[in-house]
């Protein structure tokens, strides 16, 4: 499975008109029916994924192009204008408590498409998998709150999901094409206007010594793991250092020169936590991967396990955000990455070919392209 792109957006607030709405719906359904004539669901899909068609598509369809609700409208019109009987492709999920619908939603178009049992589980897994990764794997500080999954009848799918801080979404796209792994590396062509420091992606390749050394952690049983963890008014080691751990990244501990009985985190693990950790050696998953996918292994547990695998074993994984180049300045400077402009020509190129096929009106289809058009200007 592929992890397919990350964008940021301003956090903007309210809900599309109806009467804008209802032409998106529209529009969606006609450039929808052209791709998916020409070249099929596979393409279909594909195209969903790619950050930089569905900016441009979420444009064209004419919602702001850059706010945060270019993504839960832009699904919400896809889930009305795509039938599965009709396009052999269903949009499952949405914002807030509808994305909870998502594994019941599978269920009923299941039926449609004819899928076996085993079909079903695999898109269900997917679903749950993808928004924990982004949501654990990835300690950006955005919460997830929309989450669709796309699927066709053969079972292949995209996930487009979106998180929130104070000021910023940040929108995740994923492929079910290319990538055997969840926690390997599953994204290509990241995006994003806020780029934090410190950020734990335990997905990146730097991570992989220390995904190994925190199942061996959990295998070992998890007992022997408190003495790294502060309590209230415990001696932390920074109190020692007259610095910050983060700034003590992948140094050894022999290197630090303190007494063993004062390698403590400055993270307690409650007794909640502990039982989780504990059910997970009692399970003994047979790899990282497993081990994420059990519930109640959530962001804290995993940053946890990481920290001790850095700290003790000196297993440094990424803090860099994942991040692979930026809407807000275009390439234009290349900072903070250029564009990848072949693969945004060829997006924008297909999407256009897509509109002026589009059985819509000449006067929507005119308004399309102009919209288009400014949305390339702007870049």
């Amino acid at each position: 499975m592929k992890r397919t792109g990350v964008t940021n957006l301003p956090l903007h607030g309210g809900a599309a008109p109806r009467w804008l709405f209802s032409r998106m719906v529209k529009l969606a359904g006609g450039i929808c029916d052209a791709i998916l004539l020409d070249f099929g669901p596979d393409e279909m899909l594909r195209r969903l994924s790619d950050p930089y068609w569905f900016q441009a598509f979420s444009c064209v369809l004419g919602f702001d192009w850059h706010s945060s609700g270019t993504t839960t409208t832009t699904c919400g019109a896809l889930k009305i204008a795509l039938n599965p009987r009709e396009h052999g492709i269903k949009v499952c999920g949405g914002k807030g408590r509808t994305s909870r619908k998502t594994l019941d939603e599978i269920d009923q178009t299941a039926e449609v498409f004819s899928l076996s049992t085993p079909d079903i589980e695999q898109l269900k897994y997917s679903s749950r998998m993808s928004a924990k990764v982004d949501n654990s794997l990835i300690q950006d500080d955005y919460s997830l709150y929309h989450h669709c999954l796309v699927f066709d009848e053969k079972g292949d799918w995209t996930v487009i999901q979106q998180g929130m801080n104070d000021s910023y979404a940040r929108r995740y796209q994923w492929l079910s094409e290319g990538v055997k792994s969840f926690v390997e590396e599953p994204h290509s062509g990241i995006a994003s206007d806020d780029i934090k420091p410190d950020v734990l992606d335990m997905t990146a390749r730097e991570s992989y010594n220390t995904q190994e050394v925190s199942l061996d952690l959990i295998l070992d049983g998890p007992e022997h793991l408190r003495q790294y963890f502060g309590k209230k008014n415990q001696t932390r080691l920074d109190d020692f250092t007259g610095s910050r751990l983060d700034d003590i990244r992948g140094r050894r501990v022999d290197e630090l020169s303190l007494p063993p009985r004062h390698h403590i985190i400055d993270m307690d693990i409650t007794e909640k936590g502990m039982k989780v950790l504990k059910e997970a050696y009692e399970l003994q998953p047979s790899s990282y991967e497993e081990l994420v996918s059990l519930r109640g292994m959530g962001p804290q547990k995993i940053r946890a396990l990481a920290l001790v695998s850095d700290l003790v074993y000196g297993t440094r994984p990424s803090w860099r955000d994942p991040v692979k180049y930026s809407f807000a300045h275009g390439g234009k400077d290349g900072f903070p990455f250029p564009v990848d402009r072949d693969t945004y020509d060829k997006s924008i190129s297909t999407l256009k070919d897509a509109v002026e096929s589009a059985r819509i009106g000449e006067k929507d289809k005119q308004n399309a392209i102009r919209r288009l058009s400014q949305f390339i200007s702007d870049e």
